[in-house]
């Protein structure tokens, strides 16, 4: 399938020449449509789920296990659940005086954690440009001036914050040294995306927090510093891994959540996908439901230059997690 003119004119705007190849790989997380989160709830449901909440992306030959989030339908069914208890919360608040009405469009504060190694870009230290090329690239799809859905989303850098310590260098997934991490440097609320960037254990090129009703020092998202625009990662250098895990932060799940059975991602227009898309495989059809697979969905496992879409359902879902979930 052939790029949007945006989204070739957005490609092809300062991306330099890389010089190693991250491929994607391993089934992982998934999403539930809105009217099945709201029947998925027993009334008067008020425990959240297992801290099962945070999803990572794979680089192609990387073992499944190292997905700290490959959901079963079990733990899917848990969020749905939570999500409907944390949504008829909210609207038991909202029902007060002074409450404030759901939100229908949300800029989101940003703040960059750079984790370094040491002063040198091979030790972390990239430039505040290609921070800002990442805050433009996710302006632009969660917009849908790629040509995807709009959503109601857009992004506002608010700090860059350089942190040099070894000891967190590379970021390790699941380890006690990223929760010391996160706990020395979140900052704001449940409403400020904290992005932390570093040299990535396993071959990952991100992992992220689903939300949650009562906020944590590990809420946010973690990204492959490469992976940013104009970064050296090989076909994941156009800030999509940003798109794609601050999607999970938002509460979408990956396209292919749930194969081909059941409520698949439970987003109704995301066609069922059997497994992960890389590269850019053109008219792939995995499931016999119909639609071809949504390779070019932020949430697949494609290649940065063939994503370029969110779709209203997507839309729809995050709006509604927001206002569940991180709206004050």
């Amino acid at each position: 399938m052939g790029l949007s003119p945006n989204l070739l004119t957005r490609r092809a705007a300062g991306v330099a020449t890389t010089t190693f190849a991250l491929m994607l790989s391993t089934a992982a997380v998934g999403v539930v449509p809105a009217a099945s989160a709201f029947s998925a709830a027993p009334a008067g449901s008020c425990a959240e789920p297992a801290d099962v909440h945070s999803d990572a992306r794979v680089a192609k030959g990387g073992s499944t296990k190292l997905d700290p989030n490959n959901l079963t339908a079990k733990q899917v069914s848990e969020r749905e659940a939570d999500l409907a208890a944390a949504l008829r919360e909210r609207a038991a608040f909202r029902g007060g005086a002074q409450a404030a009405a759901p939100l229908a469009t949300v800029t989101v504060p940003v703040v960059v954690h750079v984790i370094q190694r040491d002063s040198t870009r091979a030790g972390g230290n990239i430039p505040d440009s290609l921070i800002t090329s990442q805050i433009t690239v996710l302006n632009q799809a969660y917009s849908g001036a790629t040509g995807g859905a709009p959503t109601a989303f857009s992004f506002q850098l608010a700090k860059i914050n350089r942190v040099t310590n070894p000891a967190w260098y590379p970021i390790v997934q699941g380890s006690s040294a990223e929760r010391q991490m996160k706990t020395s440097l979140r900052e704001g609320g449940k409403n400020t995306l904290n992005v932390y960037l570093g040299e990535l254990s396993d071959n990952l090129l991100g992992w992220a927090t689903f939300p949650k009703r009562k906020l944590d020092s590990m809420d946010g998202v973690v990204v492959l510093n490469e992976s940013l625009p104009g970064g050296t990662a090989t076909n994941y250098n156009e800030g999509d891994t940003g798109t794609h895990e601050i999607g999970h932060w938002l509460n979408l799940y990956h396209t292919f959540q749930g194969g081909c059975a059941g409520s698949g991602d439970s987003v109704d227009d995301t066609p069922a996908e059997a497994s992960p898309a890389y590269q850019c495989p053109t008219g792939r059809d995995t499931c016999s439901a119909a639609g071809l697979d949504p390779i070019t969905n932020f949430m697949d496992y494609t290649y940065d230059s063939c994503m370029h879409q969110f779709t209203a359902g997507q839309a729809s879902r995050m709006i509604t997690a927001w206002n569940a979930y991180r709206a004050a």
